[in-house]
């Protein structure tokens, strides 16, 4: 039996450490929305839908290839994925408008109107999200009413691009001033670039929002970075 067990783990060992060796949430993913920018000002990207049964699995494509915009300025490396930028590539700071470099859990579906989706978050004329980097509830979704009149945020339901999203869990660092209020979002028309969001057409959004209901991971990266986790992403 321990010569079955030591045989076990010599077989598997190199594929569970290579799961071990890329960076979370994407090493326990089992489904991946690949945002993908053909350079780090790019303001469109490639996205791209991949779903695997086992962390050790080959990615499979799901979906896609559609386009969507991203940042005004192009892509930036979250503050919390900075140890992955080479020299000279830009780290996210609040208000650059870039999109960050990295990889999220996808939260909740948004919007305006009313929904029967699990956990959906309907956004109400009371609802901010808050970019004040003096605040405390800095890179949360809260109510006016909580924060006060003088914390700068965005009143959610004035923001059309906001009628239909998803929540990102994009982490939270006030005193790097790492950047907040980052979504997936509709694209209306006219827009060129973002905030700092992947904005999407409709019909691209509303597969994300399906595909995401069972969890899923957002990864925001420039092509030149996609070499650097060659065996965690999905084989080009």
């Amino acid at each position: 039996m321990r010569a079955v067990a030591l045989a076990f783990v010599a077989f598997f060992a190199p594929s569970m450490a290579l799961a071990q060796s890329c960076p979370e949430p994407l090493a326990s993913a089992h489904r991946l929305v690949l945002v993908t920018a053909d350079t780090l000002s790019s303001t469109t990207a490639t996205v791209e839908r991949y779903e695997r049964h086992t962390p050790n699995a080959q990615w499979q494509l799901a979906g896609g290839p559609a386009s969507a915009l991203i940042g005004h300025k192009g892509v930036a490396w979250a503050y919390a994925f900075r140890k992955f930028a080479k020299r000279g590539e830009p780290i996210k700071v609040e208000g650059d408008k870039r999109a960050p470099a990295g990889f999220y859990k996808i939260g909740p579906s948004f919007g305006f109107a009313a929904s029967q989706v699990p956990n959906y978050i309907r956004i109400d004329d009371g609802m901010v999200c808050v970019d004040d980097v003096t605040s405390s509830a800095y890179n949360s979704i809260t109510r006016r009413d909580r924060i006060g009149d003088k914390v700068h945020g965005e009143t959610m339901s004035r923001v059309p691009d906001y009628r239909r999203g998803l929540l990102v869990d994009y982490p939270t660092d006030r005193k790097a001033r790492a950047g907040s209020c980052i979504f997936m979002h509709l694209q209306l028309p006219g827009k060129t670039g973002t905030s700092g969001c992947v904005a999407l057409l409709e019909p691209q959004l509303e597969a994300v929002q399906d595909f995401a209901q069972e969890g899923a991971v957002l990864a925001v990266l420039p092509r030149q970075a996609l070499a650097r986790f060659k065996e965690c992403l999905p084989a080009n």
